[in-house]
């Protein structure tokens, strides 16, 4: 890396373990799609990080789900804002998405979810699992292939060191 510059950010990238910890501690994401135009769409969403993959719900009503069914193509991206972890790390992640409308699947996905949005509310938990299980409710599978990692506390840190320097 040349320094005194953000032309090559490589050096800015989200070492594993940080990278395990965001997707753990968080549980919001942006999903990403292409719709039928070839635009990308993407919408907040909820997810669950678990065997490797992004795991997310919706009713199969959605225009993504059609998307997605049509073009497997996806996206996941995660910042750390809004987790219990310092605000300047994210991961992006490219991923094929498989559409799950088994009970097994949907079963085990509920309560997973529902712990991860109301963590230590047992009662918040069991109402959102009933409001969860409806008739058209689908489960999303990101499996991921391609990552973008940011560490920005790396790139303050070099920042900082450059500044130093020029004085």
């Amino acid at each position: 890396m040349r320094g005194q510059d953000y032309e090559d950010v490589r050096a800015y990238d989200l070492d594993p373990q940080d990278e395990q910890a965001l997707l753990e501690a968080h549980s919001e994401c942006t999903f990403i799609w292409s719709n039928t135009e070839g635009w990308p769409v993407g919408v907040i969403m909820s997810y669950v990080w678990a065997d490797g993959r992004f795991w997310l719900t919706a009713s199969a009503q959605r225009a993504r789900i059609r998307a997605v069914r049509r073009d497997p193509r996806v996206c996941v991206a995660v910042t750390s804002t809004g987790s219990p972890l310092p605000r300047n790390k994210a991961i992006t992640w490219k991923g094929t998405c498989t559409v799950h409308e088994d009970p097994a699947t949907l079963q085990w996905f509920y309560p997973r979810l529902a712990a991860a949005l109301y963590p230590n509310h047992p009662e918040g938990q069991a109402t959102f699992v009933r409001f969860l299980d409806s008739p058209n409710r689908v489960v999303l599978e990101v499996e991921p292939t391609q990552r973008i990692g940011y560490d920005g506390a790396k790139m303050a840190r070099a920042t900082s060191e450059w500044a130093g320097k020029a004085r």
